[in-house]
């Protein structure tokens, strides 16, 4: 009998058709990334204050600027990143009664005078200086006691994430690709839009989760079914162009936000291209080998013989005799079989928590760029840009020294750079803006890598479920990574990139324990052909994926 992989020998493993079909696939990667970590421009939190009607009156008497009253009226005290203005308290007095004048605001009051002076809440709101942007932060007063609230922001879109990658994958298994990339995009898009017109932070909420929902589980059937119409030697390729793309969107992304100050408005352009893709119902068709899981096969030959066609190349006979290789082995799959033997144990247990550590480790040095104080979005672009050469990175390594090298590799620069900036002093800049950058050129590497690591460790039989189930700790990771970031930011500005560093150096372990066995024989993609008991140390590869 004659397989899909037979069929494409004579169609065309990478020819014009498929060229075409992953160059707009991956343009579904662009605004995954806007999605992913748009949370540093949609949650920007500017300098704040306690807003005190007494301070507004002599302000808008005396032609102060919002700086002047500020300087003059607020107090100073100790924070993580140093001596700062109060944000969460401000000076309980009357401010009519001070004999404050119009001439010269900060000579008025000493801050030795103002430090002195009894404290309260902020009752009446705060007041920021947002120079125009704005923010949910600044629309629904997340700041100090309800700071916390930015933090499920993010959460909450991993939540989305977690479910809707497990749902819509189940759901592409039984209905196709393309109908459930198609009605997912719908959802996509009508969530969006809820999310960018949401009355309050409750709605926001539960729209955003509904919104995570769609995102991970388009773009990841999106990636199956560009690797489905493929041959086996340019999956890896054409996977790396595809999250290639996600960093081409992490670098429009500062672009979009700078033009686009408004969160609600620059959540709509996140929305639009959701939309977009809805039109590639008439470019794109649905996966043959999909179809020949489901004994379409009639369906199957007829997209088949459309690929060649486009590819200008001609079919042979033996396209009649087409039959799905996988059709004796997809009933065998159980969630248990990930566990069966001390390897699988082994490689289940590790890959978990390399997906966990690499999720939390990137959210958090892009989701810390936004506390930074600096020109965030310069800085956010000059991030962006230092992910580019980790897809080039991978693709010039992992065919000459195999895996365990680069993947290794990439935790270890990673890890320490992350320990180095940490206390790298702030009075030299440049260098720990460099070691910042080298450690966000490792994490890319080290996240991209698993995707693929992950899918070679495994057996045919039980490989999707495998990946499936390790996956579901990036988005743990995810729903971690704000709280990790943002509360212990609080204490130290710089703790979070320990804690990220203590992470990685133990991941490194692990790496070298799980790549290190079973051997990766001439640097081919592994691919375990059966499930062994513990005590067979020996497994048996079959070097040729399906």
């Amino acid at each position: 009998m004659t397989t899909f992989e037979d069929i494409l020998e004579e169609a065309g493993k990478f020819g014009r058709c498929q060229m075409r079909i992953v160059s707009i696939f991956c343009l579904v990667s662009v605004p995954f990334s806007f999605v992913y970590v748009g949370i540093v421009f949609q949650g920007f939190t500017p300098e704040h204050w306690c807003r005190d009607p007494g301070v507004i009156e002599i302000r808008e008497r005396c032609g102060w600027s919002l700086q002047d009253a500020h300087r003059a009226t607020v107090s100073l005290m100790n924070s993580s990143t140093g001596v700062t203005y109060s944000q969460c308290q401000k000076l309980d007095m009357d401010w009519n009664a001070t004999g404050l004048t119009c001439d010269n605001p900060e000579s008025e009051l000493t801050q030795a005078q103002l430090s002195t002076l009894p404290m309260t809440g902020c009752t009446d709101g705060w007041e920021y200086d947002y120079e125009g942007r704005q923010s949910f932060v600044t629309e629904f007063d997340l700041v100090c006691a309800d700071a916390w609230y930015v933090d499920m922001f993010q959460a909450a879109l991993s939540v989305g994430f977690l479910v809707g990658s497990i749902t819509i994958g189940y759901l592409a298994d039984k209905y196709g690709r393309m109908k459930s990339f198609l009605m997912t995009n719908f959802f996509i898009g009508v969530t969006g839009i809820l999310v960018a017109t949401s009355p309050n932070y409750i709605a926001l909420l539960v729209f955003r989760v509904l919104f995570g929902f769609g995102v991970k589980g388009g773009w990841m059937v999106g990636y199956v079914l560009i690797t489905e119409l493929v041959g086996v030697e340019y999956r890896r390729m054409v996977g790396v162009t595809y999250q290639l793309f996600f960093s081409l969107g992490i670098l429009i992304l500062p672009l979009l936000a700078y033009f686009i100050p408004n969160w609600r408005w620059l959540q709509v352009v996140f929305t639009i291209p959701y939309f977009c893709f809805l039109t590639y119902y008439w470019f794109i068709p649905e996966s043959p080998r999909w179809l020949l899981s489901q004994n379409k096969r009639n369906e199957a030959m007829e997209i088949t013989k459309a690929i060649a066609k486009e590819n200008k190349k001609t079919l042979s006979k033996i396209i009649e005799t087409l039959t799905d290789e996988n059709t004796d082995s997809i009933s065998t799959a159980s969630f248990m079989d990930l566990f069966k033997t001390s390897k699988l144990r082994k490689f289940t247990f590790i890959l978990s928590f390399n997906w966990f550590t690499s999720a939390v480790v990137y959210q958090g040095l892009i989701m810390r760029l936004g506390i930074l104080g600096g020109n965030v979005y310069v800085d956010f672009l000059i991030s962006g840009i230092v992910e580019l050469p980790a897809a080039f990175l991978i693709l010039l390594t992992i065919e000459r020294i195999g895996r365990r090298l680069p993947f290794a590799a990439a935790n270890i620069v990673a890890g320490a750079a992350c320990l180095i900036t940490a206390f790298i002093p702030d009075s030299m800049f440049w260098l720990k803006s460099a070691v910042a950058c080298v450690g966000r050129l490792g994490i890319t590497m080290a996240f991209e890598m698993v995707v693929f690591v992950n899918t070679e460790l495994y057996p045919t039989i039980i490989r999707n479920l495998g990946v499936s189930v390790c996956s579901t700790l990036c988005d743990i990771g995810g729903i971690v990574a704000p709280f990790l970031l943002y509360r212990l930011a609080v204490i130290w500005l710089e703790l979070p990139l320990i804690i990220f560093g203590i992470n990685f150096a133990y991941s490194r372990t692990e790496l070298f324990v799980l790549l290190g066995s079973p051997p990766n024989i001439n640097n081919q993609p592994q691919d375990a052909g059966k499930l062994h008991s513990d005590s067979d140390h020996q497994t048996n590869f079959n070097i040729t994926q399906r």
